[in-house]
């Protein structure tokens, strides 16, 4: 079943010197159960791609079906709800808030108009898919990298999402730990879960079943 539909998909910003590009015709279709690379330098436009598939921002131009669904005639309201349930979003940065415990911030999203209650053992269930049922009350200040990162995944996880974006989620990581982020997702990935990574790393993309690559705003390749 296609999850995900990019029709003609052109973006652009209006900056004091004029209007700016970020992308042209994209055309893109991903299945439910996918694990995809969104490859590219900085420039690229994978970043733009990734916020109008996390119904961050709208196309200026074509159309981004979710689930058969046109976001671009949503509003803002409607927008914001299909973000809080039905999209898991995990950063670089981690973006953990440092003086809630590893149980509260898996919370999180159920604070952000989610249709269920958090539930204590949702959360738990989340935490034990990445290894972290055993430091629940630990802070983020007293994590590793690693489990930081975990974190976060349990926390795009415990809403069980349509659809997981991971926005270069090994950038702040050792070889190590990326190699332990990465098989988990790959993990994630034969669970079931549809999972988009934007990244520059050849290393990342490599564990992905399927890799674009970006240039100026356009597609220049695909496998």
């Amino acid at each position: 079943m296609i999850l995900v539909e990019a029709k003609k998909i052109k973006k652009t910003y209006s900056l004091k010197h004029g209007l700016v590009t970020a992308l042209r015709h994209i055309d893109l279709q991903v299945n439910s159960g996918d694990m995809l690379a969104i490859m590219g330098s900085s420039g690229s436009g994978k970043s733009t791609l990734m916020h109008i598939l996390g119904c961050l921002e709208k196309p200026s131009e074509g159309q981004y079906l979710l689930k058969g669904k046109d976001i671009s005639q949503l509003s803002d309201e409607e927008l914001s709800f299909l973000r809080a349930t039905f999209i898991g979003f995990i950063f670089q940065s981690f973006n953990l808030i440092h003086h809630l415990n590893v149980m509260e911030n898996v919370q999180l999203p159920f604070f952000y108009g989610h249709k269920n209650k958090a539930s204590q053992e949702s959360v738990l269930s989340a935490l034990d898919r990445v290894g972290l049922s055993h430091r629940l009350h630990h802070l983020p200040s007293e994590l590793s990298g690693g489990e930081m990162q975990r974190v976060a995944i349990a926390r795009a996880l415990v809403i069980n999402p349509l659809l997981i974006l991971a926005d270069e989620p090994t950038g702040n990581l050792d070889f190590e730990t990326s190699c332990s982020i990465l098989s988990l997702f790959q993990t994630l990935h034969e669970q079931g879960s549809t999972i988009i990574l934007v990244t520059h790393d050849e290393f990342v993309a490599k564990h992905c079943k399927s890799v674009i690559r970006l240039r100026d705003g356009l597609i220049v390749g695909e496998k």
